[in-house]
């Protein structure tokens, strides 16, 4: 089998190329991957479709850094303080580059990714039915339920096969078979949708380490196109038994990014003014260090025996 490590920087630059759509952040609040994020600011890749159900702060900084062209999802900005202020201003600000949104709720998101997983020409839902999401995106059609007495309505949702999912696990091997567990929200069905999976691994484990526990492989390794190893690659999000979340530094990043000066300020600081993820958790020093998850709070074991 293959080996598949890459640094961060050498996954990003060959996997996520402008004008491309990306899954950054599908397990909802947590697990978001912002060091990719990062990485792609530096590398000033343009023209991206980010691809979210909630993508926190992550969507906000690639539109405010120019990165972002398209938004496809439910809703952008930070989960404790509110919607993205450069995502607010790509709406309102006339001056503001402008930004195309692909509207969704998060249940039609969701859909929308398992039907390009299971490779569905689409997802028949009724819970956007009475919403405005149909008129916001025409993609979505209406129709009649041919397997109810009264054709009920629904809607037909398209699939969605992003060109890449960046995915945060906590640990994974040399061949990119990996173990995640907590909170999953829809990130197993954007890494079987996306047609290139980079996985940013908490730790690097021998294989055998993977094998002992299949439940917990999030996307197998020969669907994975490369494996980088990225210690707290979330941050600020949180990583279930890894790292809590750093709600102080979401909220100075929401109000430094209420003016274009203050985001440009802030990003220089924090992602341009950095190499690289290294050197980013290096300048967060002992803030980034309290946020180790020290405490155990373990599984029951599991026997796999067949005999």
């Amino acid at each position: 089998m293959k080996k598949k490590i890459l640094p961060l920087k050498d996954a990003i630059a060959r996997f996520v190329v402008a004008n491309s759509s990306v899954v950054l952040g599908a397990v909802l609040e947590p697990d978001v991957p912002f060091a990719a994020t990062h990485e792609i600011i530096r590398q000033g890749i343009k023209g991206l479709n980010v691809i979210a159900p909630i993508s926190d702060a992550s969507t906000d900084m690639l539109i405010g850094a120019g990165c972002c062209n398209e938004v496809t999802g439910a809703w952008v900005g930070n989960v404790s303080g509110g919607l993205g202020h450069n995502y607010r201003r790509a709406f309102e600000d006339p001056d503001a580059a402008a930004v195309k949104l692909h509207d969704h709720s998060n249940f039609s998101i969701a859909m929308a990714l398992m039907a390009g997983a299971y490779g569905m020409p689409y997802a028949p839902i009724r819970s956007i039915l009475g919403s405005d999401i149909t008129k916001s995106n025409p993609d979505m059609m209406m129709a009649e339920n041919p397997f109810s007495d009264d054709r009920e309505p629904v809607i037909l949702v398209p699939p969605l096969v992003p060109d890449v999912a960046v995915v945060v696990v906590q640990r994974a091997d040399v061949f990119g078979n990996n173990h995640h567990w907590g909170s999953r929200g829809v990130v197993q069905e954007a890494a079987l949708a996306a047609e290139n999976v980079i996985v940013l691994a908490n730790e690097i484990v021998e294989p055998g380490v993977i094998a002992s526990d299949p439940s917990r492989v999030l996307v197998p390794g020969y669907l994975v196109s490369a494996v980088c190893h990225v210690p707290a690659a979330a941050h600020p999000s949180p990583q279930t038994g890894c790292w809590k979340r750093d709600n102080a530094f979401f909220g100075d990043y929401h109000a430094e990014s209420r003016s274009v000066e203050g985001f440009d300020k802030w990003l220089q600081e924090w992602i341009l003014g950095v190499e690289d993820h290294a050197a980013y958790c290096q300048k967060l020093g002992s803030q980034l260090e309290d946020l180790r998850i020290t405490g155990s709070n373990l599984a029951a074991p599991t026997n796999y025996a067949a005999g």
